[in-house]
């Protein structure tokens, strides 16, 4: 039952008036992968397998439509496009639909679709958070158990830690007015493939909705390879969101199962004054110390920071330094 026609695919995109983006991809054909929402291996391994059975249509030119405005770019050779542009009117906060087309070279029409793009309202602070192993349990740096936790469980039986939810849900909504909450950006190694599975996950716990920056697409004979590469690119997306917000002031989520304390270090380098915090999740006990050397020197760059096990502890160190009141 897999689906032969085009398709377009649009990711939750983000921005201001000045500076709008919106991610999204254009498949050729995309298994057709409807979730039930069981725990079987077999169930979620063919659910699992379809996500990454897909073959993206190149190049294809593809055309938004937003408030009247055309904006026009050509897919990248897997499929990927990425619409950057600025707004002829002001942009309200709030939620905002983007239709986008997607054309042969010959200018037919292959696939239609529509997405949402988050403009936040002008607050205090924007969280930018790792997915795996800081808010679900993934297992990221061991392939087998970071397969079963795919495997054995669906969206909504995925483990998250205690309290993170509680943790976010009062961060979203400090300083801020309750109808204007702190945005949200979810930035992670995981693939694209995966985005329909997050954000059942996000959704069904009740996370703040956020914008989902993720991975490379990968085709099914690179699924043992799932989430294991793309630390550069993530350096990079999270540099895209500080260009996109200048003014805005972020507190970084992540733990040290990867890369995530090197790659904070490398932005706070370039934008220190834009970061107040970073708390990374202790979730390899052999890599404590070195931990705590990355976080000493985030010190001295003054960002504050906290090294936890569990959320109650960042929560306590949220309401410390004020960032919770």
């Amino acid at each position: 039952m897999s689906k032969k026609n085009a398709e377009v695919k649009v990711y939750h995109g983000y921005g201001h008036t000045h500076n709008l983006v919106v991610y999204g991809h254009v498949f050729k054909h995309r298994a057709v992968a409807k979730q039930r929402f069981k725990n079987g291996f077999f169930v979620n391994l063919r659910h699992l397998v379809k996500l990454f059975v897909l073959k993206p249509y190149p190049f294809a030119k593809v055309q938004l439509n937003f408030n009247g405005q055309t904006i026009v770019t050509n897919a990248a050779y897997d499929g990927f496009f990425k619409f950057e542009w600025e707004a002829n009117e002001n942009v309200v906060a709030g939620w905002h639909e983007v239709d986008v087309t997607a054309f042969t070279e010959e200018g037919k029409q292959l696939a239609k679709s529509t997405g949402s793009l988050y403009v936040p309202h002008i607050t205090q602070y924007a969280f930018i958070s790792d997915i795996d192993d800081t808010i679900m349990v993934s297992h990221s740096k061991t392939i087998g158990k970071r397969l079963r936790e795919l495997l054995l469980k669906n969206p909504r039986t995925r483990k998250t830690f205690q309290s993170t939810k509680y943790h976010y849900e009062l961060l979203a909504k400090a300083h801020t007015e309750p109808q204007q909450p702190n945005p949200f950006f979810y930035v992670s190694s995981s693939e694209w493939n995966l985005y329909d599975y997050l954000l059942e996950t996000f959704r069904f716990n009740g996370f703040p909705e956020g914008a989902f920056l993720l991975n490379q697409l990968k085709r099914w004979k690179d699924l043992l390879k799932t989430g294991k590469t793309g630390h550069e690119g993530k350096l990079l997306r999270i540099m895209r969101i500080i260009d996109a917000f200048p003014n805005q002031k972020f507190i970084f989520f992540g733990d040290n199962s990867q890369k995530d304390p090197e790659i904070y270090y490398k932005i706070a380098e370039k934008y220190g004054k834009n970061i107040i915090a970073v708390y990374i999740r202790n979730v390899r006990k052999s890599k404590l110390f070195e931990t705590q050397e990355i976080l000493n020197k985030l010190e001295d760059k003054n960002i504050s920071t906290c090294l936890f096990v569990h959320s109650e502890d960042a929560i306590a160190h949220s309401k410390k330094i004020g960032l919770i009141s």
